[in-house]
């Protein structure tokens, strides 16, 4: 492979205690010839000195934006507001392809500073088939948050915590056999991350997919007690949930979890929010008699940040070692020029990747 530099940023968002790369990972990176240069991050579930120990180099936060022009920077969660030119190659979860708000501030950034953005969401095997991704600890999150929500158990700020701890939270006090949860996307990463933690909660989920959603029943959506979306829509489908159905006579549905958060997207599914919740206040009420809550958290997986980290970060790995313009690469790359056209930056200013 030719020589590779890659940057690891701190993130900016303060609840963000996930990694891309954990030390284990990072100390195969350097071995195979990878030039690793690792941020300093309070907040990072990793202390650096786990990352000196493999062999990296340590710089200050927020620092790439001096990095070489040739590292390519990696993160998860959105950048800062400044610089307002980006003149790297990052990798990271982007948001900007369909439609959401500040998809198009982003892409000017890019363009202004002629960088270039491989979206870890369009990180995809000739299927289409995500090669690394979150969405298993995802659903396992929003499904367990419900669970607790609707049983008076979700105590605000949350907290970072162990899945064995979050187990344990999870076991029904008591004997709860008229609980009826839906998840919808189950059999997808997200849909089976929440299908675990409902078994672990006692409760036995209806399971809908592909089959249930092209010919949608709200009435028996809202049958359920607790309703998890994971279905990350890639074209426009009708809505699950409107605005009326949160009204209708005889609504069960007391609690919502929206694990794809697709909120400000014409690609949302639940049309029904304007604003995702946050760990300072898990859940919002819609509706006060009867009572309906939604969670809606985009950073989901950040609450087991050990387990989600080294579940992502094995799976990125043997793609940052073959990291290129081909391949898995070369689709995020022509899916990201593909977005500057739709948004009138393709007059040449990008420079050659």
């Amino acid at each position: 492979m030719t020589e590779l530099h890659l940057w690891l940023r701190h993130e900016a968002r303060t609840t963000e205690r996930r990694t891309p790369v954990v030390p284990d990972d990072a100390r195969r990176l350097v071995e195979n010839g990878v030039e690793l240069t690792v941020e300093e991050s309070p907040q990072r579930v990793f202390p650096i000195e786990e990352y000196e120990a493999a062999g990296c180099r340590v710089a200050p936060a927020g620092s790439w934006v001096s990095a070489p022009r040739d590292a390519v920077v990696l993160g998860l969660k959105e950048l800062p507001g400044e610089p307002a030119a980006l003149t790297h190659r990052h990798v990271f979860f982007g948001h900007a392809y369909k439609g959401q708000p500040g998809a198009a501030d982003l892409l000017g950034r890019f363009a202004a500073g002629g960088g270039a953005l491989f979206d870890l969401e369009y990180l995809v095997d000739d299927s289409g088939r995500r090669l690394a991704a979150f969405g298993f600890w995802a659903g396992y999150l929003g499904a367990a948050l419900a669970v607790l929500r609707h049983r008076g158990r979700l105590r605000a700020p949350l907290v970072p915590t162990t899945k064995a701890e979050l187990d344990e939270a999870l076991k029904p006090a008591d004997a709860d056999p008229d609980f009826t949860g839906l998840v919808v996307g189950a059999l997808g990463r997200s849909g089976r991350g929440a299908r675990v933690a409902f078994a672990t909660a006692g409760v036995d989920p209806t399971c809908w997919d592909l089959a249930e959603t092209r010919a949608l029943d709200r009435a028996a959506l809202l049958r359920h007690d607790v309703m998890v979306n994971a279905v990350l829509a890639t074209s426009p489908v009708p809505p699950f949930l409107r605005e009326q159905d949160l009204d209708a006579p005889g609504r069960r549905l007391r609690t919502l979890c929206d694990v794809t958060c697709d909120v400000g997207s014409p690609l949302n599914v639940l049309p029904v929010y304007d604003e995702t919740t946050s760990w300072d206040e898990p859940a919002r009420r819609l509706r006060a008699q009867p009572p309906l809550d939604l969670i809606a958290i985009d950073n989901l997986p950040s609450l087991l940040p050990l387990e989600s980290s080294a579940d992502f970060s094995a799976a990125l790995l043997p793609h940052l070692l073959d990291f290129g313009v081909t391949g898995p690469w070369g689709r995020c790359l022509d899916r990201f020029r593909q977005a500057n056209r739709e948004h009138g930056f393709d007059k040449g200013d990008l420079r050659d990747h």
